[in-house]
Formats: C-alpha cells, sequence, structure tokens
C-alpha cells in the first residue's frame, strides 16, 4: 500500500511534467525509473533513499552512464552492474 503511494507521484511525474522537460538525467535507466524499481525491490524506506541518493548524484559533474538497482541497499552507484544490453531487452518486454 504505502509503495503505490510513494510510486503515484513519480509515474505522475513521468507522464505528465517530464514530456515537457528537456532530457536532463546523466543516467540510464532515468532517476524515476530507478527510484520506482528500488521501491519495488528494497521496499517503500529504503526504496525512497536509494532514489533520492540517485537523484543527488544526478548532476552536471558526474559522469553518469548505465546505473541499474543493485541487489542490495547502497546509497553508491552500482559498480558491478549486469549486461546493459540485458536491462535494455528487459525494458523492451515491458
Amino acid at each position: 500500500m504505502l509503495k503505490r503511494i510513494l510510486i503515484a507521484p513519480i509515474l505522475f511525474y513521468k507522464k505528465c511534467i517530464s514530456p515537457l522537460l528537456p532530457p536532463s538525467c546523466r543516467y540510464y535507466p532515468t532517476c524515476s525509473t530507478y527510484m520506482i524499481e528500488a521501491i519495488k525491490k528494497h521496499g517503500a524506506f529504503l526504496g525512497l533513499i536509494m532514489g533520492c541518493s540517485r537523484i543527488l548524484r544526478c548532476n552536471p559533474f558526474i559522469r553518469g552512464g548505465y546505473d541499474p538497482v543493485p541487489d542490495h541497499f547502497t546509497l553508491r552507484r552500482n559498480r558491478n552492474p549486469k549486461d546493459e544490453s540485458s536491462y535494455e531487452q528487459q525494458e523492451l518486454k515491458k
């Protein structure tokens, strides 16, 4: 229930607000997608913390790149991500 409450405004942002703004996320998947996945994978509290940490990392002074939600809780970038092509294939199936 709490997960749905936290995910609803993110989905609203992705569908209604984000298309009106120029693309600015330096990571793939985007920060909003990352937060949704983190909430689903790690629960409402830890997922929200991970998502907020990711948003704070997403700035012009960072290189960015592929950074999926890790399997364990961390506030740092995922240093050993799985193959990016497998992630893209999963996204195409959705």
